[in-house]
């Protein structure tokens, strides 16, 4: 890597990527997703690839051509916007959910306001009165970007370490 971006990602620095990684956890789990989408640019992709099951050591086990979701922010608004209609029978009742968010690494990119943020993810979720509890759990890779003054997620990767995802939906924001 080059020490010039390298020299970038400072202890202040990791600080900052790491509470807006927080405060973004806070925001769904507490259902605040209109705050939640203030966090993301406008020219976001999200997106959540396959994971396959292949054997071998080494093997790249993420499908190329195929997602359990391709997002931007317009489809996001658009999921995020139902859920505060009555029509959103999926988050009613409505789930009670925590976000785990550890080992975030930073590094620099050749954007001086930009970064590349790799972080580990625990999603649990129940819903009513049920002893049932499901969970997904994996890695994110974010482009994290300066706008305006303000840190952004520009960018989600999510590879999720199941391959068979066993929740009973998936509505959930990872």
């Amino acid at each position: 890597m080059n020490l010039d971006i390298q020299r970038k990602v400072t202890p202040e620095l990791h600080l900052e990527i790491t509470t807006l990684l927080n405060r973004e956890a806070y925001f769904l789990d507490n259902r605040k997703y209109k705050e939640w989408l203030e966090l993301l640019t406008d020219d976001l992709v999200y997106r959540m690839p396959l994971r396959e099951t292949v054997e071998g050591v080494g093997v790249d086990d993420i499908s190329k051509d195929m997602a359990f979701f391709e997002e931007t922010k317009v489809s996001l608004t658009t999921r995020v916007n139902r859920l505060y209609t009555k029509s959103a029978w999926v988050e009613n009742p409505a789930t009670r959910q925590r976000h785990f968010i550890t080992n975030v690494t930073v590094e620099g990119t050749e954007k001086e306001d930009e970064f590349k943020v790799r972080s580990y993810f625990l999603f649990m979720r129940s819903r009513a009165s049920t002893t049932d509890i499901e969970q997904m759990f994996g890695e994110r890779n974010d482009i994290i970007r300066k706008v305006n003054g303000v840190w952004k997620i520009s960018s989600r990767t999510i590879f999720p370490d199941q391959s068979v995802i066993t929740t009973m939906n998936m509505s959930m924001f990872l």
